[in-house]
């Protein structure tokens, strides 16, 4: 493995398949997704328990449009199968779709994601690609068990229109 810059995350292109997913989705102000986080994903987990689904993945959030000073964001996780539950406590099923995507893996803390998409964004216009209206992170870290916000592995996804 080389060493890689920090700054310039490696950029793969990948084509997905369709996944279901169990997520709650809100218009969130930017300062507010950390606590918007912890409650959905605690949300989303105990539906999954109490319905028995089996998890296909990693916590994720998706993010429709360009984030403003506000974001339509989801939070779940990934399934093995369709969620079966109806809205449970705000609950609902979901699906990350499937095609093109452009994948990128940033190490860091959250606060330095941007530079990750800004590297993605200009791999998409290098190669005459349109951004799709949806990007998501998959969170590989638990900052609970990984106090080091410099170790934090988050896997950037973002499909190509």
């Amino acid at each position: 493995m080389s060493e890689t810059n920090p700054g310039t995350p490696e950029i793969k292109s990948s084509d997905l398949e369709e996944k279901p997913t169990a997520v709650i989705r809100e218009t969130v102000p930017m300062n507010a997704l950390r606590e918007f986080f912890d409650r959905a994903y605690s949300s989303v987990m105990s539906a999954l328990q109490q319905q028995h689904v089996q998890l296909a993945g990693p916590p994720f959030a998706l993010y429709r449009g360009m984030p403003t000073d506000v974001v339509d964001v989801e939070a779940g996780f990934p399934l093995a199968a369709p969620y079966p539950g109806g809205s449970d406590g705000g609950v609902t099923a979901g699906t990350l779709p499937a095609g093109r995507a452009l994948e990128a893996l940033h190490v860091g803390p959250y606060e330095s994601l941007p530079e990750t998409y800004n590297a993605v964004m200009a791999r998409m216009q290098e190669q005459g690609l349109t951004p799709g209206n949806a990007m998501w992170e998959y969170y590989l870290s638990d900052p609970s068990a990984e106090p080091d916000p410099a170790t934090w592995k988050t896997l950037i996804v973002w499909p190509v229109a």
